[in-house]
């Protein structure tokens, strides 16, 4: 574990402490996918990132008026266990909610933006990169889920990208625009539901490759790092192997005359 590591656990300590003692809820900046592994393993706490499969998240600290009881409405919580699952107790309400959408649009007629001309322009105003989430690009514009403590300071500062001048406006995740996803069935067999062969099927790799891969800290299965060539994953898990993209297992069964198991993915384009 690094120097950066361990500061970083530190502060969700004290996150932790503040919420158990105040009662209140408390929270950290936007993790990316290997952070929050790190913090899942030494604290197990929830993660919310704006919307349902977000892949950059806030870890969640909730006092208990908040997390005790059956059920779940309001705001949808992301689980430990992976993205998209609903944590116990009445979750968030939208005033309690620590983020927001910052919404921004071009003028009709200017270059398509793209993420990474989001992404440079919000950092050269001197921000943290911890500070905003996801950056969900769509025709009109881009949907940015922010910190709500900075969510005034970007709409006033955040002008352009690229050159293009941008209009902002904050709203409530309820309201964001994930834009529509272009995905691909692929057909497959594989030899078993282990990561790595797996892994091999869903990006098109060689099983060697695939466990270096793993070993490398690049493969995380349900919005987790996975270090562990032999884990077994069931039928639904989402894979992501950073630089190649995502896929999402939808099926896994039967056998062939070979013994191998059929699986059928969605691959995100």
């Amino acid at each position: 574990m690094n120097r950066e590591d361990e500061l970083l656990l530190a502060e969700i300590e004290d996150k932790k402490r503040q919420s158990a003692d105040r009662c209140m809820l408390t929270h950290s900046g936007f993790l990316d996918m290997r952070q929050k592994t790190l913090v899942y393993k030494t604290f197990g706490c929830m993660f919310w990132g704006g919307y349902d499969d977000a892949e950059r998240c806030v870890a969640l600290f909730l006092p208990e008026y908040m997390a005790a009881g059956p059920g779940s409405v309001g705001i949808q919580v992301v689980g430990p266990e992976g993205n998209g699952t609903q944590a116990d107790g009445p979750g968030l309400s939208e005033e309690d909610d620590p983020l927001q959408i910052l919404r921004v649009a071009a003028p009709k007629g200017s270059r398509a933006l793209t993420h990474r001309d989001y992404l440079g322009s919000l950092l050269s105003l001197g921000i943290d990169r911890s500070v905003t989430g996801d950056i969900l690009v769509h025709e009109r514009g881009a949907d940015i889920v922010v910190l709500k403590s900075m969510g005034e300071y970007l709409r006033s500062n955040y002008e352009k990208a690229g050159r293009a001048s941008l209009s902002c406006e904050l709203l409530p995740c309820s309201a964001i625009a994930a834009g529509e996803l272009r995905t691909a069935l692929k057909r497959d067999t594989v030899a078993s539901l282990r990561l790595d062969s797996l892994v091999s099927s869903a990006f098109d790799m060689a099983r060697g490759k695939a466990q270096e891969a793993i070993r490398a800290g690049l493969v995380f299965a349900d919005g987790l790092q996975a270090t562990k060539p032999d884990e077994q994953l069931d039928e639904g898990c989402k894979l992501v192997l950073r630089g190649k993209g995502k896929a999402v297992l939808k099926e896994a069964g039967g056998r062939t005359r070979k013994d191998r198991i059929g699986v059928v993915w969605e691959k995100y384009l």
